[in-house]
């Protein structure tokens, strides 16, 4: 999808982090933007910068928790009462949570799953057919680096970010499949860069509070992991145009870091060899 000024785009997540950004790249292309987010404050803010850098964009925004089908029926149905359609989507919300995954409560599970698989799920299922009605679109699955190497004290994480890839490479044969040519789908896979991953618990709900006490290491763990996306060095607004560039050259795979598909290669030659798990963190 070349031309994106004037068409709508769609993004999840749009409080925050990459969410913002993606909405700032948009806006900056001269697009209509639909955000949603549990973080209200967030949203507004996101709105604020959007007016600022790119004024007089259109833009409409609602409180939204995607692990809830109902909620993002909703909101592809005030899309359509707002613009008509959708053009651009971007399965963005995200969260995690650490601890060793024998610990990891119900609650954990139903919480990271809920918003990093299920949302996913009930975007493509939502308005992949609006995109199929009109005869064109494109799908932005946010998975991680995650999706391809899995570390420890990331267990839900990872399984749900394993899942984005699969439903992503499987959403673009189905559509192959049904000749939707026009239809496009990227995965994008970065690995560690300034958001709000690493603090989501603050957007935690309080029917699904209950977690794991941090033993020494899932501590240790869980600062490493701060650490590392706040020194991340691509900033997520790099990431954010590498995305939208993606989008117009119609690229499916999206590895921001380089060095991802470097290790994903190592974990490929370990498998190979049958004999031991590959461990992203001390690769051999």
């Amino acid at each position: 999808m070349q031309d994106l000024k004037d068409k709508v785009a769609v993004i999840t997540g749009g409080g925050s982090g990459l969410g913002r950004e993606l909405a700032l790249c948009c806006a900056a292309r001269g697009m209509k933007l639909l955000l949603g987010d549990v973080d209200e404050a967030g949203i507004q803010e996101t709105l604020r910068l959007v007016e600022e850098r790119a004024p007089g964009t259109e833009s409409t925004t609602m409180r939204l928790d995607v692990s809830r089908l109902e909620q993002v029926q909703a909101f592809a149905e005030l899309c359509k009462t707002r613009f008509g359609t959708a053009h651009l989507l971007f399965n963005n919300a995200g969260v995690s949570v650490n601890g060793p995954i024998w610990e990891n409560t119900q609650a954990d599970w139903d919480w990271v799953l809920g918003v990093n698989l299920y949302g996913v799920v009930w975007g493509i299922k939502t308005f992949t057919p609006m995109m199929l009605e009109q005869g064109e679109g494109h799908i932005v699955n946010v998975a991680s680096a995650a999706g391809w190497l899995n570390g420890p004290s990331a267990g839900i994480y990872n399984v749900s970010k394993c899942s984005v890839v699969a439903m992503s490479e499987t959403l673009a044969l189905d559509l192959r499949d049904a000749g939707s040519e026009k239809i496009g789908v990227s995965v994008l896979c970065p690995a560690f860069f300034p958001t709000g991953i690493a603090d989501s618990q603050r957007n935690r709900p309080a029917d699904k509070a209950d977690t794991i006490e941090r033993n020494e290491i899932a501590e240790k763990r869980a600062q490493a992991l701060k650490y590392a996306v706040e020194h991340g060095r691509i900033p997520a607004s790099d990431v954010a145009e590498m995305t939208l560039k993606a989008v117009e050259d119609d690229q499916f795979y999206i590895f921001p870091h380089r060095k991802i598909k470097q290790l994903i290669a190592m974990r490929a030659a370990a498998a190979d060899q049958e004999k031991d798990v590959f461990d992203s963190m001390n690769p051999q």
